[in-house]
């Protein structure tokens, strides 16, 4: 049943009778597509005995279906020249292929087949626990990851938002094949599917190709399941730790991904840390010199977002750092951006889009997330005015999110001089 009458557009969407949404946008001129399926289910989904779960039954899945054993898969769409990822979010689950546009068929069909018929094996579980491991070892050697996980986990207060998506040693060794077998029965359905190809690609093709493939998938329950957050924690807190830098992080809740302010909150985060030109790389890289590392942040999810900005000094600079970053902070929230830097902020994230989207992997990632956050669909023109629309008077409201005191900042090294 067509659901978008895009007309002309080369936007496309079908939702199957199981629910499975399909989406697709056809980009003249290029020879490849990529393809993915997003499943609606995330680390912002889990209680805290199956942290981690999530990304535990991504990795699982690559370990063996009922037609292709873990190098079967590997090489599946390698050998065409394509390539075959995932990931796990906070609310999604992602399984993509880039591949060759007259390989299409075959990556969908590795698609469907990850998704839908993995053998998860409990002998397969603990193999890919123990790299599951390395990938959190990973992550707590390298301070400038580590800092956010530590960040997100005090800014929330407990909510699954704030939790690792890795999950911890102790809840990762502790997941059965069971749970996710149970996970990939409850979560892995139609209801919670979107299937979205951008490229050198017909709609029609592609949808008869996804009713084969996914059509028989059970529709199951819309998994809708984010707790309500409690109130966001300010502050400044410390974690010890030896090392050479200072990680700094502050950051705040922001509002979620449907609230239109996140237009302006865009545009004031490419002005605070978007580039070299940004206020902050030019005052405390190029003027103070205190860093080498310095950039603003945000994430928009279903409930809330967050931004904030990162800094990485030596610690006998760590205060001086955290003071001219504080400055920047507050002369943003109380002055709001002058017509002419708003009107040179827009040009850039203009520019910034329309360069990204001419990668096929970013019109995916676009056009999937109309379908996951319910918006309505836009193109390009469209998202453009949306930005040149942004009122110095918007911005200046949004501003008030970077007040100082509405920060948690969290620092993560030795103590500083």
């Amino acid at each position: 049943m067509s659901v978008s009458p895009f007309g002309v557009s080369p936007l496309h969407s079908d939702l199957l009778p199981n629910g499975v949404q399909v989406l697709s946008e056809e980009i003249p001129g290029v020879r490849s597509v990529s393809v993915g399926v997003w499943v609606r289910q995330g680390a912002a989904h889990e209680g805290p005995p199956e942290m981690g779960a999530s990304h535990l039954l991504e990795h699982l899945v690559f370990k063996g279906t009922a037609r292709r054993t873990a190098r079967d898969l590997a090489l599946a769409l390698e050998g065409f020249g394509g390539s075959l990822d995932a990931y796990t979010s906070r609310e999604h689950t992602s399984f993509q292929a880039r591949v060759l546009d007259e390989h299409l068929s075959e990556a969908l069909d590795v698609l469907a087949d990850l998704t839908l018929a993995p053998l998860l094996r409990p002998e397969d579980l603990d193999l890919e626990r123990e790299v599951v491991l390395e990938e959190i070892s990973t992550v707590e050697d390298t301070p400038d990851d580590l800092v956010f996980e530590l960040h997100g986990e005090r800014l929330w207060e407990g909510h699954p938002y704030g939790h690792s998506i890795l999950g911890t040693r102790e809840t990762v060794a502790a997941t059965s094949a069971e749970t996710l077998r149970r996970l990939h029965r409850e979560r892995y359905v139609g209801r919670n599917l979107v299937l979205a190809a951008a490229g050198n690609v017909q709609h029609g093709p592609l949808l008869e190709a996804v009713t084969r493939l996914f059509g028989g998938a059970s529709p199951g329950e819309r998994n809708d399941r984010v707790p309500a957050l409690p109130e966001a924690t300010r502050g400044d807190e410390r974690v010890r730790r030896g090392g050479a830098q200072s990680h700094l992080v502050f950051g705040t809740d922001a509002p979620p991904h449907a609230d239109p302010r996140r237009y302006a909150l865009v545009l004031l985060s490419s002005a605070l840390g978007g580039g070299m030109s940004s206020r902050l790389f030019q005052r405390i890289r190029e003027e103070l010199a205190l860093a080498y590392t310095v950039y603003s942040f945000q994430s928009f999810y279903a409930l809330a977002g967050l931004t904030g900005v990162y800094v990485g000094t030596r610690p006998a600079w760590e205060q001086r750092a955290v003071d001219a970053v504080r400055e920047e902070l507050a002369r943003v929230a109380r002055e709001g951006l002058p017509e002419s830097e708003l009107e040179q902020t827009k040009r850039q994230v203009k520019g910034q889009i329309m360069l990204s989207l001419e990668s096929t992997g970013a019109r995916l990632h676009r056009l999937a997330g109309f379908a996951l956050y319910e918006e309505p669909f836009l193109d390009l023109d469209e998202l453009l005015a949306r930005i040149d629309a942004v009122s110095g008077e918007e911005v200046a409201a949004a501003a008030a999110f970077y007040e100082p005191d509405r920060q948690l900042l969290l620092r993560l090294g030795p103590e500083g001089e």
